[in-house]
């Protein structure tokens, strides 16, 4: 898994300042694990909603699921810590055995979080 972060070690891989606009932070993320078809789309279309941010989250054809997600940098940092650790402590379903993360630049005026 990604390195930790040193002013959080919860959160794997520290975001670059770079990627960091202004009051908005985002990021790719791919969990591979036991995560399709046991609700863990659900899941983080729910809590992602719940943390007011937007973006999507889908299957993929290798069996892992991919997450956009961008808003708030704190509210980010939490869907990403909830969706990778392990053991969950957001009643996260399935079980996700590693992660692959890039902090991605945001995208304006986007708005609302689907599951595809």
């Amino acid at each position: 898994m990604g390195e930790l972060c040193q002013s959080d070690p919860l959160l794997p891989t520290c975001p670059p300042t770079v990627r960091f606009n202004g009051s908005m932070l985002a990021l790719q993320l791919r969990v591979t694990g036991r995560v399709q078809g046991v609700g863990f789309r659900w899941w983080t279309q729910n809590t992602a909603r719940a943390l007011g941010l937007a973006g999507s989250v889908r299957n993929l054809p290798d069996g892992s699921v991919e997450i956009l997600a961008q808003g708030e940098p704190d509210a980010v940092r939490r869907l990403l810590r909830f969706a990778t650790e392990q053991p969950t402590s957001a009643a996260r379903p399935g079980q996700v055995a590693d992660f692959d993360l890039h902090w991605v630049d945001p995208v304006p005026g986007k708005i609302g979080f689907s599951a595809r």
